[in-house]
Order: C-alpha cells, then sequence, then structure tokens
C-alpha cells in the first residue's frame, strides 16, 4: 500500500531541518557530553504549582473529555489576557483552545486557505512552517528577509508574492532569528493584508519575550482584527512545553467553523491540563516574568561576549530565546561550521540553513542552558570562529 503523497510531500523533498540536532542527540544517547543549543526548550522545568494544579484537577476527576472549544473559564481568562494586552475587545466566542502552538498554525491555515491556495510565509522561519502548509494542502511560497535589514520583512516583498495568495504568516517575536518586527513592519505588513485581501496568521508564542522595544500583536491594527488569526500559547510563557496547551484568537466567524475541525480532529485538550494552564495564568505578570528572566539574563552576556569581537555578528535579538549569529565572516556556511564546532567543540547549535534560504551561513543559538555554560559555549563558538576566519585550514569537521 502506497501512503499519501501529502504526507510523504511534507518536507517538499528536502531535509525536514532538524539533522544537526537528531546527530547532537545521538552523541547524548551514545554518553557523549554535549552542550545541547538548538532547541527552545527551557533549562528550568514548569513550576511545581501549576504542576501540582494539574495533579488536582486530575484526581478530582477532570480526565474525561472536556469542552472541544476550550473550557469556559479558560477561555475567558485567555481572552481576558488577550484583551488587557492588546486593548482590542475579546470574548470568549473569539477564542479556540487547541493541543499546542502547532496545531494552532495547522487549524489557522485550514481556516484560511482552500487545497491548493498559495500560503505566504517568511524566510527565515520555524524549521515546521513550509510542511505545516503542505499538510494543510496550500502551497508555501517563501517571502524573503535579509541579514541586511535584520531580518524585517519588506511590505514590497511580501506584495511581490502575494498574487492569487490567501494568507500571510508571520512570526514575532521571531524564531529562529531572535527579531522583534518593528511598528513599522507591522504597518507595511497590515498594508499589504488590506490591499490583497490576505489573511494574516500572527505566530505570537514568544510575546512574553520582549527585550528592546516592545510587542504589538497586528490584531490591534487599524482594520485587522477581522482578517487576522493569533496562535498563542503556553509553552513559552510558562514553560509548559509538553503539555502542548494553547489557542487560536480570531473573529467569532472564523472560531466556530474551527471548533466543528477540533471536533473532527483533536476533539479537544484534555480538562486537567487546561485547569494546570487557567491556574498558571492565574498568576499574572510575575510568573510570565520569572520564566523570561534568564533568556534576558543570558542576552546580556552573549551581547558582552560578542561586542568584544569582530568575526560573528550579532542580529539585532529583540527578544525570544535564540539568537541568530552571522559567521559569514568565517568562509564557511551555516551547516559546515555547525558540524564542525559539534565533532570538535561537542556544542550543538542549528545552521540557518535549517530555517531558510535566507537564513544561510548564520547559526541560531539557543539560550537554553545555565549562565555560566552558556557563557562558556558562546566564547568557544567565537574563538573558534577566529580560527576558521583566520586559518582556512581549520574549515573542515574532521
Amino acid at each position: 500500500m502506497q501512503v499519501s503523497d501529502r504526507l510523504l510531500g511534507l518536507t517538499g523533498g528536502g531535509s525536514d531541518g532538524w539533522g544537526l540536532f537528531m546527530k547532537a542527540r545521538a552523541m547524548v544517547a551514545e554518553g557523549i557530553a554535549v552542550t545541547e543549543l538548538t532547541i527552545g526548550e527551557h533549562d528550568v522545568r514548569t513550576d511545581p504549582a501549576i504542576l501540582e494544579a494539574m495533579a488536582q484537577a486530575a484526581r478530582a476527576g477532570h480526565t474525561g473529555y472536556a469542552a472541544v472549544p476550550g473550557t469556559p473559564a479558560l477561555r475567558a481568562a485567555i481572552a481576558a489576557r488577550v484583551q488587557a494586552r492588546t486593548v482590542v475587545p475579546t470574548g470568549v466566542e473569539n477564542v479556540l483552545v487547541t493541543p499546542g502552538g502547532q496545531a494552532g498554525l495547522f487549524a489557522a491555515h485550514l481556516a484560511a486557505c482552500a487545497p491548493g491556495d498559495p500560503a505566504l510565509f517568511i524566510d527565515p522561519y520555524y524549521a515546521t512552517y513550509p510542511g505545516t502548509l503542505r499538510a494543510g494542502g496550500a502551497v508555501p511560497v517563501a517571502v524573503p528577509a535579509r541579514s541586511r535589514d535584520a531580518f524585517q520583512p519588506r511590505a514590497e516583498a511580501i506584495d511581490a508574492r502575494a498574487e492569487g495568495a490567501k494568507s500571510l504568516l508571520i512570526n514575532t517575536p521571531n524564531n529562529p532569528t531572535g527579531v522583534v518586527y518593528t511598528p513599522q513592519t507591522l504597518a507595511g505588513i497590515a498594508e499589504v493584508c488590506r490591499a490583497r485581501d490576505l489573511w494574516l496568521i500572527s505566530d505570537e508564542v514568544y510575546d512574553t519575550q520582549v527585550w528592546e522595544g516592545a510587542h504589538v500583536s497586528p490584531r490591534a491594527l487599524p482594520g485587522m482584527a477581522e482578517r487576522t488569526l493569533v496562535v498563542g500559547s503556553m509553552s513559552k510563557s510558562h514553560a509548559m512545553t509538553g503539555s502542548r496547551i494553547g489557542w487560536i484568537i480570531g473573529p467569532a466567524q472564523a472560531i466556530a467553523p474551527l471548533e466543528t475541525l477540533a471536533t473532527h480532529t483533536t476533539y479537544g485538550v484534555p480538562g486537567y491540563i487546561q485547569d494546570a494552564a487557567l491556574f498558571a495564568l492565574s498568576q499574572g505578570a510575575a510568573l510570565e516574568a520569572r520564566i523570561a528572566a534568564p533568556f534576558k539574563r543570558r542576552r546580556a552576556i552573549a551581547m558582552k561576549l560578542l561586542a568584544a569581537q569582530d568575526v560573528v555578528r550579532l542580529i539585532p535579538a529583540g527578544g525570544a530565546m535564540y539568537l541568530m549569529l552571522d559567521v559569514r565572516s568565517t568562509g564557511l556556511s551555516g551547516k559546515a561550521f555547525a558540524e564542525a564546532l559539534l565533532a570538535r567543540h561537542r556544542i550543538a547549535v542549528m545552521p540557518g540553513e535549517s530555517f531558510g534560504a535566507c537564513a544561510a551561513g548564520h547559526l541560531r543559538v539557543a539560550m537554553t542552558v545555565e549562565d555560566d555554560a552558556f557563557a562558556a559555549a558562546l566564547q568557544t563558538l567565537i574563538d573558534f570562529a577566529k580560527e576558521c576566519a583566520a586559518c582556512p585550514a581549520t574549515q573542515t569537521a574532521s
């Protein structure tokens, strides 16, 4: 029997971008010590109080089928949080609870696109984006954002690819680049969406991790609430990655059919996890700030180390738990540099090429180990880059 082309073609015939991560994990499984700066996994796990709330809910019997669009209390809490942050009127009818942000992205594109519709996304991109669009039957169309522009997407570049498209996917604060889109960038994006009648799908899972400037949800811009689907999550804001709890915010006329989709696919999120999420949200901004604090601290460490040299260039890191480093001065591709760094120094970072053509020659570094280990690993990376730039003979992974 033949597996469907839809599944076989999710990666578009290329790599899924996770090769080096899998290699590093295989080394760890063999007992080799590796400093892993690859994925966005907090080094401090879910707060024990959240876990206790989850356990209490399970023990109390909230282990059966839960309300498919989300429990009324959780939907109300999410709506209140979003309204307070964006000043856009938001009620439970605008909220669908999903099994994590990834499921939200998939569902949002099913709402926005019919099979065969072009769907725009920004390159560099989170590794799952093109496959998510293909899985939903859309045709992914990459819009380049350039390193020289600090990976801020230009409105004219979006407009140039927008003919016939039905949606645009953006992510700010951004994974993989750590860039926060400026008000000017967002205004340009909104202008194109209105002019081209596009759905805007806004991935805002890093909205609590902003180090410079402020997070602006494009749903708050003029004329955008009715055409924007916001994907949010507890994964990054509350260190609940494994709990798989997220949401879609959108106009009620989109949320209602998305609820029907959930009934026919995920059938909702376990009630005890929703209760834990409700408890976590009730802890307010103080908990979110505590979860975000290590990444802000490590960003400061990184900026000090990187300012003392001129080989590795830091893309302005305004938010999220990542740094995007330009290592083209070494003469190596991002992939070759990352492979060599892992082989020689047992430090794993993600090659920029994992996130699209526009990130070639760059590295994504996750700030996800404790401070001293992070500083030591980054200094080793810098020293290795200097070595490569000074002596091309070092440019092999042997």
